[in-house]
């Protein structure tokens, strides 16, 4: 079993052309024994974004704390503390801050993706 605050996890920070203000965390991984599910939890600052990607694996995320808006299928959606959502396989996606504060995303991923 592992129990811990999710800031205990080595973040993996990017800030470069396609990635603004964002610090990365594997909390629970292959490290962990976890055979079926990555979860990850994603800290962006005000007015940071992940890049416009797609992938062949779906992922869902929690949005924990801050404000945002998540890009799927050519739609922007606002999200907030207690939101959710589903990415299927192969969509186009992207998350950004649209707040003042850190919008921070726990998103789970199959064991077949990469953890970051």
């Amino acid at each position: 079993m592992k129990c811990m605050q999710y800031a205990e996890a080595e973040a993996t920070r990017y800030n470069n052309e396609k990635i603004q203000g964002v610090a990365a965390r594997v909390v629970i991984g292959k490290a962990d024994g976890a055979e079926n599910f990555c979860m990850r939890v994603f800290e962006i600052a005000s007015g940071g974004n992940t890049p416009k990607h797609s992938h062949d694996w779906e992922h869902e995320m929690f949005i924990h704390a801050g404000t945002g808006e998540i890009f799927c299928n050519g739609v922007w959606n606002a999200v907030r503390p207690g939101s959710v959502a589903f990415i299927p396989a192969g969509a186009e996606h992207q998350i950004r801050n649209a707040g003042a504060e850190t919008l921070v995303v726990v998103c789970l991923v199959p064991a077949k993706a990469p953890e970051l």
